[in-house]
């Protein structure tokens, strides 16, 4: 079992388990055509991630997950059980090392955050070894979504974004932090309207001054507004595959508990409620919206893909205490609005004594 205790002296448990990384591997693979092939065209005998000598896309034994715990109620005050993991755009490339790895060139276009080096070759090694645009430096992980184009010009969000990392379970104590390599990807490039509006992690669509749950681009925005999209990644994992064929089937969103209100739970087949990321990003374009599109299509091809590379020792008390603490938290793991609950890191986002 690892204890994290909190800067306010309190302590709470969570069932700790080791990643084993094993000598196993994946079969050599045919390279994908590149082009204007993507997600959907990275077929099951294709799947040959990038890893670095002696990882595997497996973990060992694996994880069980914590068991919600029965008649669990949130604290009278708990509204929220979450932290902020913000992150800046920093380059742009015809990469995606998750969909076509070590294929430079063979992605549509895609705008990406966190790790400054990222390209079609990341490896979880690379990523660690990497600079970062994220306001909390022991963040080295990827994020990257299809670069938005105005004609052809290229719309990149302006300045630092908000990611959340939220709990998709009733039960917020039981999720645990991410496994380090953890990678997948969120929604589809061909995804229909019908099949964007009505994805589990759709939140509002695409928004614009008053105009809310557009699920293509609306056709103007008031001048001097920003264009707004915010989308929700499954909080489940399956315990085992760092990574699957399709780059979803390793997660899940929640489903509901029929024995207990229908509040939310992870599937059998996914019983580790780790950490459900959302992106909520601002591209400062407005007016006339006829020529907004995506590098993967019009605006229901919205998507995007994450690779965990953050510090354990960070990520698992930013959890603990944000997440399974109930709080509503700064990139620094502090809640303004319940000051007496302390945080994790301090002004240079190092640990805060006492937190570990």
């Amino acid at each position: 079992m690892k204890r994290w205790k909190v800067a306010t002296g309190l302590f709470a448990v969570l069932a700790g388990a080791t990643l084993v990384i094993t000598s196993a591997g994946w079969a050599p693979a045919a390279p994908a055509a590149a082009g204007a092939m993507h997600h959907a065209a990275a077929a099951a005998a294709d799947f040959n991630p990038n890893l670095d000598p002696g990882e595997s896309i497996t973990v060992s034994p694996a994880v069980k997950g914590i068991a919600p715990h029965p008649g669990f109620q949130p604290a009278p005050d708990t509204y929220h059980h979450e932290f902020q993991a913000n992150c800046a755009p920093n380059h742009a490339a015809p990469d995606d090392p998750i969909v076509f790895p070590g294929q430079a060139g063979a992605s549509h276009n895609h705008t990406f955050m966190g790790a400054s080096s990222t390209n079609a070759k990341s490896t979880t090694g690379s990523l660690y070894a990497s600079s970062t645009s994220c306001v909390t430096p022991q963040d080295k992980s990827a994020y990257w979504f299809p670069t938005m184009y105005n004609g052809d010009q290229v719309i990149t969000p302006s300045g630092t974004q908000v990611i959340y990392y939220k709990s998709a379970v009733y039960d917020y104590t039981t999720v645990v932090p991410f496994p380090k390599g953890l990678r997948f990807v969120v929604g589809s490039p061909s995804a229909t309207l019908d099949e964007f509006k009505n994805a589990p992690g759709a939140v509002e669509g695409w928004e614009c001054g008053d105009s809310t749950k557009n699920w293509d681009f609306p056709a103007n925005c008031p001048a001097g507004t920003q264009l707004n999209v915010r989308m929700q990644s499954p909080g489940c994992w399956d315990g085992v595959h760092l990574d699957s064929a399709d780059h979803k089937s390793h997660m899940a969103y929640p489903v509901g508990n029929p024995s207990d209100y229908g509040h939310l739970i992870c599937p059998a087949d996914h019983p580790v409620a780790v950490p459900m990321i959302e992106f909520k990003m601002a591209f400062p374009v407005s007016g006339d919206m006829s020529k907004v599109r995506l590098a993967s299509g019009r605006g229901y091809s919205w998507h995007y893909d994450f690779f965990n590379a953050w510090d354990p020792t960070i990520l698992a008390p930013l959890v603990h205490h944000c997440i399974n603490g109930g709080l509503q938290c700064n990139p620094r793991g502090f809640d303004i609005y319940k000051p007496d609950r302390g945080g994790v890191l301090d002004e240079n986002y190092q640990l805060l004594p006492g937190v570990s």
